[in-house]
C-alpha cells in the first residue's frame, strides 16, 4: 500500500482535474451525447453534492453566523427597467471582432488585431471591433415583440437592490445590515474557457451590506479582511491566495474602490471573489427609474439617507474549481505507490464517511450495512463491499472522503471498528457507539497542512 513518509507531490493540471471530474461523476460536459455544448457543464452525483456543500457553508457563514445579515432569493427574470437603471443595457458590453474567413469570434482586447487569426491562420481577416452586450434576452408572453423583451439576469445583486425597501419594512433590520443571495446568472460570453471557470450559466454567492455614508471605508476594510479569512477556514492554502486592487482603469462604473481575491488556479492567478464599494449608485438609480423613495430612516437620529453599499461577490461554480484545484494531489509514496487524493474540508466533501466490510459473509455485511444506515442521519455516507480493501481506500481518497470505516471479524466480538483518516492514512480502533462522535471531533479539528 505504501506509507505516508517521504511523499512527493505531482503538479496539478487542468487536464488532470477534468479527467478526474468526468471519471468520478463530478462534472460532465453538457449534452455530451450530442457532441457537447461549449461553456456549459452538468454536475454529476458527486459534483452536485460538492457544489451544494460549498453553497451551504457560505450561506451559514454569511447569514446564520451573522447578527445582521438576512437572506433573499429573487427571481431570475425581472422588469427590464431594472437593467436600464443598473446600467447593464447601455454598459454591459465587450468589444468583439469576427474572423471573416472562419467566422470565429474574439474579444478584440484579448488578441493582436494585426496578427493572423488564432483559429484558421488567415491574415487581415478581422472585422472592425464592435460592442457586444452580454445579456441574454428573451420574450415574455406568446408574442415576440419589443414590448415583451426581458433579460436573464447577468448578476444577482440587482434583485437585492430592488427589494431593499421590502426587506427593511418586513425584517426590522437596522443599518448596518446585509442581504445575502445565492443564485444563477447568465452571461453571453464571447469566449468560454478553462473548464467551469468561465461559463455562460453560473451561480453567484453575493452579499450587499448597507451602511451609513461616511462609514463605508471602515466596513469595506472589515469585509475585505473577513472574506480572505473565510478561505482559510475552508482549508485553502494561504500561499495560493492574494488581493488585487482595481486601478482607475479597471473600476466598474458603480465602484468607488474594489479588490479581487485571486487564487492561483492551474492556468494562473484569476479572480475568485470581488469586494466592492458601490456607494449609493444602485439605490439612487433605482429610485430615479422607479420613482420610489428608497431612502432609509434612522429611527434613533431621525436622519434620512440613501445607504452606501459594500458588496462581496463570489462565483459558486468558480469556487468549486478552486476547491478542486486546491484539494487535488497525486502523492508518490514510499515504494513507488501513487495515490490520487482530494484533501477536501470534511464539511465540503461529497461523501463524509465510507463503510467498508472486510468480507461479505458471516454476518459482517449486515453489520456494516447497519452502521452505514445509522450514520446517514448525520453524515453523507457511502457503502462499498466490492474489491480489495486497498482499492476501496484509493477510490475513496480520489473523491475526497475524509473517513473510511472498516468492519471485520473483531467487530462481531467487541463491537469495534477501524476508522481510517484520509490525509494521514492513519487508522484507529474505536467502539461503534463512539463512531459519530469521533467523526464530529475530527471535523472540528480539521486543519489543512499549509
Amino acid at each position: 500500500m505504501g506509507s505516508k513518509k517521504e511523499v512527493k507531490t505531482k503538479e496539478v493540471t487542468m487536464e488532470k482535474l477534468v479527467s478526474l471530474c468526468k471519471r468520478r461523476g463530478i462534472v460532465y460536459q453538457s449534452s455530451e451525447i450530442y457532441g457537447g455544448m461549449a461553456g456549459a457543464w452538468d454536475y454529476g452525483p458527486l459534483g452536485v453534492k460538492l457544489k451544494n456543500n460549498i453553497r451551504d457553508y457560505w450561506w451559514k457563514e454569511m447569514t446564520q453566523l451573522q447578527d445582521n445579515i438576512v437572506g433573499l432569493d429573487a427571481s431570475i427574470m425581472m422588469h427590464p427597467k431594472v437593467w436600464e437603471a443598473s446600467g447593464h443595457v447601455d454598459s454591459f458590453t465587450d468589444p468583439m471582432v469576427d474572423c471573416k474567413e472562419c467566422k470565429a469570434r474574439f474579444r478584440s482586447d484579448h488578441i493582436d488585431l494585426a496578427a493572423a487569426c488564432p483559429t484558421c491562420g488567415a491574415k487581415d481577416s478581422f472585422t472592425e471591433p464592435r460592442q457586444f452586450n452580454m445579456m441574454f434576452s428573451t420574450h415574455l408572453g406568446p408574442v415576440a415583440e419589443s414590448g415583451s423583451i426581458v433579460y436573464l439576469r447577468p448578476e444577482t445583486a440587482q434583485g437585492i437592490f430592488a427589494n431593499f425597501k421590502n426587506v427593511v419594512q418586513t425584517s426590522r433590520v437596522k443599518i448596518p445590515f446585509g442581504i445575502a443571495q445565492v443564485g444563477k446568472a447568465f452571461r453571453n460570453e464571447i469566449t468560454t474557457k478553462n473548464f467551469i471557470f468561465r461559463t455562460v450559466e453560473f451561480e453567484q454567492m453575493e452579499m450587499q451590506f448597507f451602511v451609513k455614508p461616511g462609514d463605508d471605508e471602515k466596513w469595506f476594510a472589515y469585509w475585505k479582511d473577513s472574506r480572505i479569512k473565510y478561505y482559510g477556514r475552508l482549508g485553502i492554502r494561504k500561499e495560493k491566495l492574494k488581493f488585487h486592487q482595481h486601478g482607475s482603469d479597471e473600476l466598474a462604473h458603480y465602484a468607488k474602490d474594489a479588490f479581487d481575491i485571486e487564487y492561483e488556479f492551474p492556468m494562473g492567478w484569476q479572480e475568485l471573489e470581488g469586494i466592492h464599494s458601490r456607494t449609493d449608485f444602485d439605490l439612487s438609480r433605482h429610485a430615479e427609474f422607479s420613482g420610489k423613495d428608497l431612502t432609509y430612516l434612522d429611527d434613533q437620529t431621525h436622519e434620512r439617507y440613501l445607504p452606501y453599499v459594500i458588496e462581496t461577490s463570489a462565483g459558486l461554480t468558480r469556487t468549486v474549481l478552486m476547491v478542486l484545484s486546491d484539494a487535488y494531489e497525486e502523492e508518490e509514496l514510499e515504494g513507488g505507490d501513487v495515490r490520487t487524493v482530494l484533501h477536501f474540508h470534511p464539511e465540503l466533501a461529497p461523501i463524509t464517511v465510507a463503510v467498508l466490510p472486510l468480507v461479505k459473509k458471516d454476518g459482517i455485511k449486515e453489520i456494516a450495512e447497519g452502521i452505514e444506515k445509522n450514520l446517514r442521519e448525520d453524515f453523507s455516507t457511502f457503502y462499498d463491499q466490492s474489491g480489495a480493501i486497498g482499492r476501496r481506500y484509493r477510490r475513496m481518497d480520489e473523491v475526497g472522503t475524509p473517513y473510511c470505516v472498516t468492519v471485520d471479524y473483531d467487530t462481531k466480538e467487541d463491537n469495534t471498528v477501524t476508522i481510517r483518516f484520509r490525509d494521514s492514512m492513519e487508522q484507529e480502533r474505536i467502539p461503534i457507539e463512539k463512531l459519530a462522535e469521533r467523526i464530529r471531533k475530527a471535523n472540528k479539528e480539521f486543519r489543512r497542512e499549509q
